[in-house]
């Protein structure tokens, strides 16, 4: 199945690259264990523009947002804001799977498990 093209903002993609340029450890830990198609043969985008936002993880195929929920989402606001964002991507068919930062970078094996997981189930339900 071709994966479908999302809308994204141009206006974002000079930012994108600043924030792959920029990552944090949790970004860089889970990136190393997703890119060059590790993870069950799937290949996932970095800091990728989608709609009017920069998601964290992205993988075409399966339509699948990975966040990294850091300490910028602890701030007054953050989390109705996430909600928000997460509702209108969902609303263009996206799925999402979230973690904390502190699980990324003391439960790697856990997170890794979790997201393998959330792919059988999707890949059962698509057969």
């Amino acid at each position: 199945m071709k994966p479908r093209f999302i809308p994204y903002n141009p206006a974002l993609k000079a930012r994108a690259r600043c924030l792959r340029n920029d990552s944090t450890l949790s970004e860089v830990l889970l990136w190393n264990r997703l890119k060059n198609k590790q993870m069950r043969g799937y290949d996932f985008h970095r800091q990728k523009p989608l709609g009017n936002y920069i998601i964290d993880f992205f993988c075409p195929a399966l339509m699948l947002v990975i966040e990294i929920d850091g300490s910028s989402h602890a701030v007054d606001g953050a989390y109705e804001k996430d909600q928000i964002r997460q509702r209108e991507l969902e609303e263009m068919g996206l799925l999402f799977v979230r973690f904390d930062d502190v699980a990324v970078k003391r439960e790697m094996e856990h997170v890794l498990s979790v997201i393998e997981q959330w792919i059988l189930d999707h890949e059962m339900e698509r057969s």
